[in-house]
């Protein structure tokens, strides 16, 4: 199918989301939106795949004006999309999931349903046991899951909206091939992204946006270059890591054994020092969110201790964590980090100091409007949680911590920012340092721990598998630990 986007407004309030976006996108290539954080581009693909409606403009199919009032609506045209978290739901089982808005409705022939999805999988190299639950599936298992379901439905453009936020190298790969297949079948394949390499790696052509307007578009390969300069407005410098001195101890594990799933039964202990920076790398499940929590205080151990700046925390609650000047940053901002359908002036009064009984929300709102500021979050004062980007989001989040803290955890703290925005982040956290807070990150982007890591821990099926110096290892040797090999041994 042929698709064209022509002049499309989408406005929330005095927020320009989309202003007069048009767009061509060939049958049977896979075309690239590219744009930093806040660009529009979710936007204007919730527009496209019926989730929002534009207040003007129109969408043409196979030269054809067609209505999009519903998801509904868009699947019937032959339009369905692919979420930044994959639209499943957890109680259900796999087949329950793949059936989910079949026209079928209580006549469906679930034996016929299974038999199809289990024909698709295996025409895309999809191993996924259709019994299971889904919330069994890992973040790329349940991206196959939602693309089978889709094409089933009679998908016949694709939209992937930041896909590969998530998922392994492994998985990254694996759908790469499917959508280059799904391409040469004839499948119009729409990839948003705000990584360079990505798009080079997959599109034929790229439209880049900024600000809610179309402000250039090539055919690839071109230049990064080329792609950085129409995103940014110009270069993009990534700023080099100032070293800092490492003083005493922050963070002290000795000895710590989990309840059983959590991580293995080996005994984990480490020492974190003031202004240390620790990355931890591995597979998505192999323990680096248990590590995490049991350091923040959100899950206690079997056995063992927890010091935080000398002080024995060892089964206390996250409270007392808190009390203790540690935060913990999750990877689902809006899931844990922040509330839904609250303001950006009511997220700064809960986490806020001041708990007295009355709330002086002129005070608050004079100073979520300076943070917004501060921290240019493209919104206001007014604005709702959700109604910011990811990495507006993620802004939000670094505003609210308190200016002095002993230990900083965070769970991929760049994921689906743009590089201006990463970069920018990590300013932040950075400048931390150099009062004394110990930092540990876990992330699935190998050259951020390697930029930024002074020492990074590998895990691996539940356990910590290696321990490098992030100025003398490299990407292949933490990729052979990841898959539970050495360099020296092939094996661990």
């Amino acid at each position: 199918m042929s698709l064209e986007l022509r002049d499309i407004h989408k406005h929330y309030g005095p927020v320009r989301a989309n202003d007069g976006i048009s767009l061509t996108v060939a049958e049977g290539t896979l075309h690239g939106l590219l744009g930093e954080n806040g660009a529009g581009k979710s936007t204007l693909m919730k527009v496209l795949s019926g989730f929002h409606s534009a207040d003007s403009g129109e969408v043409v199919l196979d030269g054809k004006s067609i209505k999009l009032a519903s998801p509904d609506d868009a699947i019937a045209a032959g339009i369905g999309m692919l979420h930044q978290d994959p639209l499943v739901f957890l109680p259900f089982n796999v087949i329950d999931n793949f059936v989910l808005g079949s026209p079928g409705g209580s006549r469906l022939d679930r034996k016929k349903a299974a038999q199809e999805f289990a024909e698709l999988c295996d025409r895309y190299g999809f191993n996924i046991d259709p019994a299971s639950p889904a919330r069994l599936l890992t973040v790329g298992e349940r991206q196959q899951l939602e693309i089978v379901r889709l094409l089933w439905l009679g998908a016949r453009v694709l939209i992937l909206d930041e896909p590969t936020t998530g998922i392994s190298a492994d998985q990254r790969s694996k759908l790469f091939v499917t959508l280059k297949a799904l391409a040469t079948e004839g499948m119009s394949v729409i990839f948003v992204s705000h990584k360079l390499e990505e798009v080079a790696d997959l599109c034929e052509r790229v439209t880049v946006m900024t600000r809610g307007k179309v402000v250039g578009e090539a055919e690839m390969p071109v230049p990064p270059e080329q792609l950085v300069k129409m995103m940014f407005g110009q270069a993009v410098e990534v700023k080099d890591r100032p070293a800092v001195d490492h003083g005493a101890a922050q963070l002290k594990l000795s000895d710590i054994r989990t309840a059983s799933g959590m991580l293995s039964e080996e005994p984990v202990s480490l020492e974190v020092r003031a202004g240390e920076v620790v990355g931890l790398a591995g597979m998505e499940g192999s323990g680096q969110d248990a590590f995490l929590r049991i350091c923040s205080g959100m899950r206690n151990p079997r056995s063992g201790s927890v010091q935080i700046a000398g002080t024995d925390l060892t089964g206390k609650n996250y409270r007392d964590f808190l009390a203790a000047d540690v935060k913990y940053l999750p990877a689902g901002r809006l899931e844990e980090g922040l509330i839904e359908g609250l303001t950006i002036t009511e997220h700064f009064v809960l986490a806020g100091e001041d708990r007295g009984f009355f709330v002086d929300w002129g005070k608050a709102k004079k100073r979520a409007e300076a943070q917004v500021d501060h921290f240019t979050i493209k919104g206001t004062e007014a604005s709702t949680a959700e109604s910011l980007s990811g990495g507006n989001q993620q802004r939000l989040l670094l505003a609210m911590l308190p200016p002095r803290l002993n230990v900083l955890l965070m769970e991929h703290p760049t994921r689906g920012l743009d590089i201006e925005s990463a970069d920018w982040v990590w300013e932040q956290l950075l400048a931390r340092r150099e009062v004394g807070t110990s930092i540990v990150f876990a992330s699935a982007d190998l050259d951020e721990l390697l930029r930024y890591s002074d020492r990074i821990l590998v895990f691996f099926s539940g356990r910590i598998i290696g321990e490098l110096d992030a100025k003398a290892t490299n990407v292949d040797e933490i990729g052979l630990l990841i898959g539970g090999r050495s360099v020296d041994s092939g094996a661990a």
